[in-house]
């Protein structure tokens, strides 16, 4: 062998070269499951950033639910931010669609929701072969309202570019959920495409997506559409018959969310409200859900189950949520879901640690800082679905404020009013 090519198989076969790893090809034929990286991110708390399950359940607590084939799941109370249990939170995997809450908490509070748009070929030219889609149709004129029932109920990725295309296009809009992200501490993602769609090199993790839909609630719109079960979507326009004048024509469409809708092996979750679902070939199920039982707000994500049984991703956020308010009051949490970089108390450490592998820094501002709303007003909801079933109220344990000192000494983030939305009986 001459002196060049030896020299560029050894390059070749240097560790510091070499690609990302693939998972080995078993005697069977299938591949390995992939296994977590052994050092991850530390926000949160350095037990965060450890692969395997973390919990630490008091001697009343029930033990943790048995048969969970997820890659990496998180079970936390919504308002506090206490992480209750998780399983490889910080492991950065390929997110599916529900990294379009990332996209909501961006880009919903730029327009108002009865804006008109007519949806442009250009701007459906982009959407990638095979993705999910609500079904608008170029030339026709929508509803930002509209737009957004599509993404959360049909995770529609055509009505996500359409509404990227309004914000600038989709370049800018990646840059704007990159900088968000980054906002809320949310060190694990790496945003390629706004609806999720597989991309290389897009990731987030399930501590992250908490995180996203943590600060989504605090949106009256996000809260509105994501707990929405049915919407008549606008369709094409139609000579009548009767009166030969042409009029819009709707279809209906359903949240695909099952623990929101149920399905014919699986009921609907008491006390949820949304949050979104996702697949894709890479990503696998994806799933973030908020439940409420009595005063306690539980936030649960699970990505990528290894069960091949039917809606196992919903089967086990379910026993998770399950598991999450039996044990909730006997459990010491194993971290915390940090507030936004803009709600960081100054003056109050950086228990949060760094990410192991790429040396993010991430502030645990949790210790006794603010937690303020991330993104969005507190405008009035509006009705859609007919009419609203309220599920998630309001509920004590508001943060405590020395007027005298302004001082903010409870780390709770309290929810507003969330709802359930049903159709009219």
């Amino acid at each position: 062998m001459s002196a060049v090519p030896a020299l560029l198989a050894a390059l070749l076969l240097s560790p510091v070269l070499a690609g990302p790893a693939h998972a080995a090809d078993r005697d069977d034929g299938k591949e390995k499951a992939p296994k977590p990286p052994a050092r991850m991110s530390t926000v949160g708390g350095d037990r965060l950033g450890r692969p395997g399950t973390q919990a630490d359940p008091g001697p009343d607590a029930p033990g943790l639910p048995k048969k969970l084939t997820a890659r990496a799941w998180i079970v936390a109370d919504a308002e506090s931010g206490d992480v209750l249990a998780a399983h490889n939170a910080h492991w950065r995997l390929p997110p599916a669609s529900t990294l379009k809450m990332l996209f909501a908490d961006t880009v919903l509070p730029a327009f108002d929701p009865e804006q008109e748009h007519k949806a442009l070929r250009s701007e459906l030219e982009s959407v990638g072969p095979g993705s999910s889609a609500v079904g608008v149709k170029e030339d026709l004129t929508y509803t930002v309202r509209d737009l957004w029932l599509g993404v959360f109920l049909r995770s529609g990725n055509d009505a996500v570019h359409v509404l990227s295309a309004m914000n600038g296009g989709i370049d800018k809009t990646v840059r704007e959920m990159q900088k968000h992200a980054k906002e809320l501490n949310a060190l694990d993602t790496t945003v390629v495409s706004p609806d999720g769609y597989d991309a290389p090199g897009q990731v987030s993790s399930a501590y992250d997506l908490t995180l996203f839909a943590r600060s989504g609630l605090q949106n009256p719109d996000f809260r509105d559409y994501s707990s929405t079960l049915t919407a008549d979507f606008p369709g094409e326009w139609k000579k009548d018959k009767k009166t030969g004048k042409k009029k819009r024509t709707t279809f209906a469409i359903q949240n695909t969310d099952r623990l929101l809708t149920g399905d014919y092996d699986l009921p609907a979750y008491e006390g949820l409200a949304g949050i979104k679902n996702g697949y894709t070939s890479q990503a696998g199920y994806t799933f973030t859900g908020v439940a409420q039982r009595g005063e306690r707000k539980l936030l649960v994500t699970v990505m990528n189950p290894e069960s091949e049984k039917h809606n196992a991703v919903y089967r086990e956020a379910a026993k998770l949520l399950d598991w999450g308010f039996a044990a909730a009051g006997k459990t010491e949490p194993v971290g915390t879901l940090v507030p936004p970089r803009s709600a960081e108390t100054p003056g109050h450490g950086e228990a949060g640690g760094s990410s192991g592998e790429n040396g993010q820094d991430g502030k645990n501002t949790a210790g006794d800082g603010a937690a303020t709303a991330g993104s969005g007003g507190e405008a009035a909801g509006r009705e859609s679905g007919g009419g609203l079933g309220t599920v998630l109220g309001l509920t004590a344990g508001l943060l405590v404020v020395l007027a005298a000192a302004g001082l903010l000494l409870h780390r709770r983030w309290p929810l507003p009013e969330l709802v359930r939305q049903r159709p009219e009986d």
